[in-house]
């Protein structure tokens, strides 16, 4: 499978996944976007876009993703005191990407395909 930018075709998997992260950049990331929204899922916001550059920059700094856990460990050092709900902003991460924030996430951030227990 392939999307197409800028009149190149950058391969994926058949699950959508760039079978190459250094293909990734700005560009590619709204193509994968636009399949994505065009899928039926939520439109990605400007929320959605931090949570892209957070999950480039943690794979970079670490060279793995972040978990479900480590995503919302992060967050509630963002936040600090006011961050008091961790289910709450998980189910606000599951609203937004219903079919598993990191799984999703990793995909419109170029990064390889997780293994499934990055949810939990």
């Amino acid at each position: 499978m392939t999307v197409e930018v800028n009149g190149k075709s950058i391969a994926t998997d058949n699950e959508g996944y760039l079978l190459n992260p250094e293909d990734w950049d700005t560009d590619v990331a709204e193509a994968l976007i636009r399949q994505h929204e065009s899928a039926g899922h939520k439109n990605v916001t400007e929320i959605g876009w931090e949570l892209i550059n957070y999950f480039r920059e943690y794979y970079d700094n670490h060279m793995k993703h972040p978990s479900m856990h480590q995503l919302l460990a992060d967050r509630a050092r963002l936040e600090s005191k006011n961050f008091s709900d961790e289910k709450t902003y998980k189910k606000f991460l599951y609203d937004l990407f219903p079919h598993g924030p990191v799984r999703m996430l990793c995909k419109l951030a170029g990064l390889p395909k997780p293994a499934d227990e990055v949810e939990t």
